[in-house]
C-alpha cells in the first residue's frame, strides 16, 4: 500500500504529493518543520512539539495555515490512514508560493503545509544496544539555532561526515565547547554522577526530547546541571549519550574514536532510555 501525505488541505498518495517550484520553503529554506514519534500507534510528547512549532513560527512572523488542535488532528489521520505502528510523522510549513522570486515577504499568499509519515522500530533500534561513536566538526550554523529552520545545510554535511567516518552522530563544536549533535542533543555523565546538557539559549535547539529526559532525571533527585562541556570532558566523563525524538536515548560509546567509559552504554544512559520509554507509552496520544 502506497503511503498517504497531506498537502496543503487534500491527502494524497505519497507518489503525488507535490508543492510548487515558487515554494519560498525550496527557494530560500523560509519556512519551519517538526518531527513527532509515534509509539503504539500514538504520537509522543506531541504537545511539546506543537509548542516549540508555534514558538519557531512566531519567531520568524510565519502565521500557520491551521489551528494547533487541527494539526494534531492532520497528524492522527496520517497516522490512521497510513496505519503506522511505531515510527514518526514530520510536518512542514512555509511561507508559501508566490508569484515569482523575491526575498521579502509576499503579501496575500496562504502558507503551504506538508506532512507525511515514516516507519521506525526506535524502541528495539540495536543502536540502542550498542551504543553509537560520534564525531566532532565545527560549528558553522547562523545564530538562531534556537528556531527549529528547514534551512539545514550545515547540519547535512555533519551528518555526512559523521556517514563517511562510519560515525552514527556530529558533535558540533564552538568556541571549545560542544554545541548539540547534528540532528540531536549532546549529555555526559560525569565521575560524580552530575547529568549534564547545554543549556537552552539560541546556540542549540530547545531540544523537546531534551526537555523531557531533564524533567524526568529531576523527578527522580538525579543531579543535573545545564551548562557547556568540552570534548576533553566528555572524554573524561563516565557516559555520554543523546536524546532526539527519533532515537530517544542512546549511548555514545566513542568521540572521533577514543572511547568513553568502558565502550559500551552505561547504566545511567539505559535507566534514562527505559525511564522515557515508560513516560512516551503512558502520556502518548
Amino acid at each position: 500500500m502506497e503511503k498517504i501525505a497531506y498537502v496543503n488541505g487534500s491527502y494524497v498518495p505519497l507518489s503525488e504529493a507535490k508543492v510548487s517550484v515558487l515554494d519560498r520553503g525550496f527557494l530560500f529554506a523560509d519556512g519551519i518543520y517538526e518531527v513527532a514519534a509515534v509509539l503504539d500507534g500514538k504520537l509522543v510528547d506531541n504537545a511539546s512539539h506543537l509548542a516549540r512549532l508555534e514558538r519557531s513560527v512566531g519567531e520568524i512572523r510565519l502565521e500557520l495555515p491551521e489551528t494547533i488542535a487541527r494539526i494534531q488532528e492532520i497528524q492522527k489521520e496520517l497516522v490512521a490512514r497510513n496505519k503506522l505502528v511505531n515510527g514518526m510523522v514530520y510536518l512542514e510549513v512555509t511561507r508559501g508560493a508566490d508569484t515569482g522570486r523575491d526575498f521579502a515577504f509576499p503579501k496575500g499568499v496562504k502558507p503551504t503545509l506538508v506532512m507525511f509519515t515514516s516507519e521506525k522500530d526506535i524502541v528495539g533500534a540495536p543502536s540502542a544496544r550498542t551504543g553509537i561513536n560520534v564525531i566532532t566538526v565545527p560549528d558553522i550554523r547562523w545564530e538562531r539555532r534556537d528556531i527549529k529552520s528547514v534551512a539545514l545545510l550545515a547540519q547535512v554535511l555533519a551528518k555526512q561526515a559523521a556517514a563517511e567516518a562510519g560515525a552514527g552522530e556530529a558533535w558540533m563544536i564552538e568556541d571549545g565547547k560542544v554545541t548539540e549533535g547534528g540532528s540531536s542533543s549532546a549529555f555526559i555523565l560525569t565521575q560524580d554522577d552530575v547529568i549534564v546538557t547545554r543549556q537552552n539559549g539560541s546556540e542549540i535547539l530547545p531540544g523537546c526530547t531534551r526537555k523531557a529526559v531533564v524533567a524526568l532525571a529531576e523527578e527522580r533527585q538525579l543531579r543535573v546541571e545545564e551548562r557547556a562541556f568540552s570534548i576533553e570532558e566528555a572524554l573524561a566523563a563516565k557516559e555520554a549519550f543523546i536524546t532526539s525524538a527519533s532515537l530517544f536515548v542512546q549511548g555514545v560509546v566513542a568521540i572521533d574514536g577514543k572511547k568513553v567509559g568502558n565502550g559500551k552504554p552505561g547504566p545511567m544512559t539505559d535507566r534514562l532510555r527505559e525511564i522515557y520509554v515508560e513516560f512516551a507509552k503512558a502520556t502518548a496520544v
